[in-house]
């Protein structure tokens, strides 16, 4: 038996998302740029698509920018808003649990002459209103952070920190990559001025997303060529990868979200019962729908994955970017977790398609496995 739970690295590609990229692969392959009636084609696709997108978020079609990915448009968020706003202030708020891309984009902003405020949260990975407020200053002109985290599944009540943004006129971005069609995220609602979200982790293609842009907020581009996407991002139009994008934008649905967290809480329960000294990561309620974080005392989460994988069960410890890194997590270090328990995660993020029959095999090796390893530890 071969089982897939590490969806928050990445999802398959659903066959309604292939099968809505396919004729832009061929039979209608034109340049979104030209106006000739191919180019005509792909560019109506592309706006079809922005509207789909838009809607999600409850957004205007003029405020989606399409990009790469989520590490892009977390780049074009940061570095865009500090460049663009630099005479207002150079003063930025940030968590110590973001994903990395928006860490080290925090950090080149900090080598270019602006200063970073790095958040602590509590062992649950929450913001806390009060302390977020107090680390606003006169000089502060952006804060980010992301809604759903990547590692330990904790979701971050935006709608809160922004309105704390909107009453103190400060500029609010959110990482929505692991949220998004997941959590409910209405842009007007909860105050939102930019809004991260990508493909590859709602069932559509590795190598395209957006950023949610609200009308009116200054940003400078990072990348400068023929003007696309009101010359704030540069590039040809990857047509197949948007239009798998706003196809992937339908897949998840109310039902299946209901269906991943009652899984995500029975597999969360039987951990708890029946591993001795497992810990769960992250906030017990206030999580992603299919995330589960564990740490095991007394064992590598090295091994548990590799000896998991030879079972034919695939799970990451902690975030999958930067899976090769030998340093412990800096989103478990944040939330209070010492090196040793935090190089003992392992990161299990359901599927749609996942089964209580896949479940209750991935546990009863997962069992074994933490047994074994026990049993060899000189710590136990």
């Amino acid at each position: 038996m071969k089982i897939y739970l590490d969806n928050a690295a990445t999802t398959p590609m659903a066959k309604e998302v292939l099968e809505a990229m396919l004729p832009y692969f061929s039979e209608k392959f034109g340049n979104a740029s030209s106006i000739h009636s191919y180019g005509r084609e792909a560019a109506e696709a592309i706006e079809k698509s922005r509207e789909k997108i838009a809607s999600k978020l409850n957004a205007e079609p003029g405020e989606i920018i399409f990009t790469s990915g989520g590490t892009e448009s977390n780049n074009i968020a940061l570095k865009g808003i500090a460049l663009a706003n630099k005479a207002k202030g150079q003063h930025i708020i940030t968590t110590k649990i973001e994903h990395s891309c928006v860490i080290n984009s925090a950090k080149f902003l900090e080598r270019n002459g602006f200063n970073v405020t790095y958040l602590e949260v509590d062992r649950q990975g929450i913001v806390e209103p009060e302390k977020f407020e107090k680390a606003i200053r006169k000089d502060t002109i952006l804060v980010t952070v992301i809604h759903g985290n990547n590692e330990i599944g904790t979701v971050q009540n935006i709608g809160e920190l922004g309105k704390i943004c909107r009453e103190h006129e400060i500029y609010f971005h959110t990482d929505a990559c692991q949220s998004f069609t997941k959590e409910e995220i209405d842009v007007k609602k909860q105050n939102l001025d930019l809004v991260t979200i990508n493909a590859h982790k709602i069932y559509g293609p590795k190598g395209v997303g957006a950023l949610y842009l609200r009308n009116g907020v200054k940003i400078e581009p990072l990348l400068h060529g023929g003007g696309h996407e009101k010359n704030l991002r540069s590039g040809t139009y990857n047509v197949p990868g948007i239009a798998g994008f706003a196809k992937a934008s339908e897949i998840i649905t109310k039902p299946s979200v209901e269906r991943m967290r009652n899984l995500r809480d029975y597999l969360i329960k039987r951990i708890l019962d029946e591993i001795p000294k497992s810990k769960l990561n992250g906030h017990p309620t206030k999580r992603l729908c299919n995330n589960v974080n564990f740490s095991f005392k007394n064992i590598e989460g090295e091994s548990m994955l590799m000896l998991l994988d030879n079972a034919g069960i695939a799970v990451s410890t902690g975030s999958a970017c930067s899976s090769h890194s030998l340093k412990p997590s800096h989103v478990l270090t944040a939330i209070g977790l010492p090196p040793e328990d935090a190089h003992g995660s392992l990161r299990i993020s359901l599927g749609m398609d996942n089964t209580q029959e896949e479940i209750d095999y991935a546990i009863e090796n997962l069992k074994k496995i933490v047994g074994r390893l026990r049993n060899l530890s000189p710590f136990r």
